[in-house]
């Protein structure tokens, strides 16, 4: 017991260090702006929608099941994150723990940091489309990798917040991809063809 809790406290030091690193010593104008604009929710909401419109409208039978399985990955994997895991380890953010000696530029958030919903939701959202649209892999990670990095960037969360975020994310997007081609494999050998897209 001993041991882990060494263990752990020598991890937090770490994952503490790698915050002030990129919150504090990678700070200059340019990130200042940007990430904030990168983190904030609010600027993904029109692309977001626009996308999802396209893969209903334009996107054919493939571009509809991605667009129905991207919505239920996001909104399932927010709702763990955040009701269940956060709650569950109780790590509070770095801006309600550290507020004279980080660089915040956005609001506090809530009051939990681990794991980090935003590379949660943006990974799992990533894995789903590269699944389906596999030349946009490094277009689609590099995205996502952008947004957890901006959570630390702007000081609401921890880097170990956005590593597991980001494994969390892509995990929870492997149980609903895996059981979309068990349902897949199921309904061709039923002679179903409503799971067929080119």
């Amino acid at each position: 017991m001993f041991i882990i809790t060494k263990m752990i406290s020598w991890l937090d030091a770490i994952d503490k260090s790698l915050f002030h690193f990129f919150n504090n010593t990678l700070s200059n104008t340019l990130f200042d702006i940007l990430m904030p604009i990168i983190t904030n929710q609010g600027y993904w909401a029109v692309p977001i929608l626009i996308l999802l419109l396209y893969l209903f409208v334009k996107g054919g039978k493939r571009g509809q099941v991605t667009a129905c399985l991207l919505i239920i990955t996001v909104v399932a994997t927010d709702a763990i994150a955040a009701q269940i895991i956060k709650p569950w380890i109780g790590r509070l953010r770095p801006s309600h723990v550290m507020t004279d000696s980080i660089n915040l530029l956005v609001p506090k958030g809530g009051k939990f940091s681990f794991v980090s919903n935003h590379a949660a939701n943006i990974f799992s959202a990533a894995t789903v489309l590269t699944y389906f649209y596999s030349k946009w892999k490094n277009v689609l990670y590099t995205l996502a990798a952008l947004v957890a990095f901006s959570r630390v960037y702007v000081g609401v969360h921890y880097p170990g917040d956005i590593f597991f975020g980001g494994l969390f994310g892509y995990g929870m997007a492997w149980v609903f991809i895996s059981l979309w081609v068990i349902l897949k494999m199921r309904e061709i050998k039923r002679g179903q063809t409503w799971v067929l897209y080119e």
